[in-house]
């Protein structure tokens, strides 16, 4: 390992292909491999969803698009199968000579290994044998730290510096005007707005509709217009809760992720589920406020932003559950987690924020 660290490196590609708060945690280790390689060309292999955060990166030389919803039908669909084959081909035709994956599964471990990359640093703890694939495995003596901790941990092996994480998510100028242009439309410009996104991956880190429509209420009797923001998969729910506060403004479907994140750096506060939403508005700087359940916010919260989270100190959580059916204890976690816990932390942030 003390040999890679004294190495120079020309082609470097990193592996991350998702989810949203995985790519915002992996920006710190782009601008170090940068810092430590500033004349390499660094790509990045992402899904086309996720690449409008990270395309504008002044570290990044070029990200390699892997259309994984596309491709699912591999060997069933001649197209998907296709389309696979000729991505393999590409890796191998840009001749890495370091691939650096941090997603650390059996798919990201194939395509580490068709770049023909002598040098493939990955977790020693990886997970569906995807260890096998590195040349260079690094421990993780503990799950019990942060995801970004975690991936720094990576550069270890390659003597890179030990800065402060840098999040900074760079939009091209094309996205910042899609967002104006929608908040004009919504007449919004010059106003103070909050934005609230009740969506995320698992049903058991939902808070309810109810709740959240509660929360709406206050941030507009506060003189806040509310912006609920979401997927296009998203918009049942998001419907459910911009119904509930009147002059709420329902952008479900509206935003590519490039976007929110741009309407988001304008927000006077965000209040989310334990989600990628979450993980945006701590890069963005945004004050924020997070509800969680069964998840741990001492390995997936908001990175060093404790403030933002609110959750109840109950025995059975963090569960790590992803099924509600698989609970015990209906659900609490959540369903005692009322408003007034949420409202409350909600002034503290911003009381906090205007006093800074």
């Amino acid at each position: 390992m003390t040999a890679l660290a004294d190495r120079d490196f020309s082609r470097i590609l990193i592996i991350k292909p998702s989810a949203v708060g995985d790519v915002v945690h992996t920006l710190p280790l782009l601008v170090k491999l940068r810092r430590r390689y500033p004349a390499a060309q660094i790509d990045w292999f992402i899904t086309p969803e996720n690449a409008e955060l990270v395309r504008a990166h002044p570290a990044l030389s070029n990200i390699v698009l892997f259309p994984r919803r596309q491709y699912a039908r591999f060997g069933t669909s001649p197209t998907a199968t296709l389309g696979v084959v000729r991505l393999l081909a590409e890796l191998r035709r840009a001749h890495y000579d370091l691939v650096v994956d941090v997603h650390g599964q059996a798919r990201s471990a194939v395509f580490a290994l068709a770049t023909g990359a002598k040098c493939r640093v990955g977790y020693e703890r990886a997970r569906e044998w995807a260890w096998l694939a590195y040349s260079h495995r690094v421990p993780v003596p503990t799950m019990d730290c942060h995801a970004v901790d975690r991936y720094l941990g990576l550069s270890d092996v390659l003597n890179l510096d030990r800065d402060p994480p840098d999040f900074t998510i760079c939009l091209p100028p094309a996205v910042d005007e899609r967002a104006n242009e929608l908040l004009a439309g919504e007449g919004l410009i010059g106003q103070r707005y909050s934005v609230i996104s009740p969506s995320t991956t698992w049903e058991t880190k939902f808070w309810s509709p109810e709740h959240f429509g509660e929360v709406a209420r206050h941030l507009s009797a506060r003189g806040l217009r509310v912006l609920v923001v979401g997927a296009p998969s998203e918009r049942e729910r998001c419907r459910m809760v911009a119904e509930q506060c009147p002059g709420a403004i329902d952008l479900a479907g509206r935003t590519s992720l490039g976007v929110l994140a741009a309407v988001m750096r304008q927000a006077a506060i965000c209040v989310t589920n334990d989600s990628g939403t979450m993980h945006l508005a701590a890069a963005l700087g945004r004050p924020f406020v997070s509800v969680f359940g069964p998840t741990n916010p001492v390995r997936t919260g908001p990175y060093q932003r404790p403030d933002a989270v609110v959750r109840l100190d109950l025995e059975c959580s963090p569960c790590l559950l992803r099924k509600l059916r698989h609970c015990r204890h209906e659900h609490r976690c959540l369903r005692d987690l009322g408003s007034s816990l949420v409202i409350e932390r909600i002034e503290l942030v911003l009381a906090t924020r205007a006093a800074a």
